[in-house]
């Protein structure tokens, strides 16, 4: 049951990853040369054949200008440029880090690797691999594995200040605009509005017996 959802997920994640490649136009090439891989790595990939770990999908995604989110959660994707990075180190770092959030996790629920390695019915020294980043985690595996140690797969995802995770964090921050009303669109972004905005976000941080004296001082004025 295990391998059966893990095989349809590997295979979801590479029919996602092959149809952003092909609307960004790159090569398999190319996105192997992101990755420090072979071609056949990414056709590997793309058929389902080879699980994926959230680091290299990262990458990719950053490549092709893929909504990470969408690997999970597809909808439709955002247009933009394709863009250039030497991105193998980032790509090193993060299966490191990936690997020691996994380890954090599990500590904070008191699970030991053999635990984990049952939910994956795979051997401990394959967990002990993924911790300590000497192995990439298939997203499929981490999702799993992420549900349960009850965090969210987005608790790996690259931090803000990395390269990858800014331009993520950029895209989902369009994301939510898009989705906001057209008015309230309009309202945003309109030049005149920013000191409209700015006091906004002031008053959103205030706390409540703040914006009660607020009020009531606004009150005192009126009458």
């Amino acid at each position: 049951m295990v391998e059966e959802r893990l095989s349809l997920r590997n295979r979801i994640i590479g029919v996602i990853l092959r149809d952003a490649r092909e609307r960004a136009n790159l090569t398999k090439r190319e996105c192997a040369d992101a990755l420090g891989v072979s071609a056949s790595t990414i056709t590997a990939f793309e058929d389902g054949r080879k699980p994926i770990s959230l680091p290299e999908a990262e990458v990719l995604a950053y490549v092709l200008n893929l909504p990470l989110k969408d690997l999970w959660d597809p909808s439709p994707g955002m247009e933009g440029d394709t863009r250039e990075a030497p991105l193998q180190d980032v790509l090193m770092l993060r299966h490191r880090i990936v690997g020691a959030l996994l380890r954090e996790a599990r500590l904070d629920r008191d699970m030991s690797q053999g635990e984990l390695a049952d939910v994956l019915k795979c051997s401990t020294s394959r967990i002990a691999a993924f911790e300590y980043g000497e192995r990439p985690i298939p997203i499929a595996e981490l999702e799993l594995m992420a549900q349960h140690l009850q965090v969210p797969i987005e608790h790996f995802l690259d931090g803000p200040d990395g390269p990858v995770g800014e331009w993520h964090r950029q895209q989902e921050a369009q994301r939510r605009f898009s989705e906001l009303p057209v008015d309230v669109q309009e309202f945003v972004v309109r030049p005149a509005n920013i000191k409209y905005l700015e006091v906004a976000m002031r008053l959103s941080r205030m706390e409540a017996r703040e914006l009660r004296a607020i009020a009531e001082g606004l009150l005192d004025i009126t009458y």
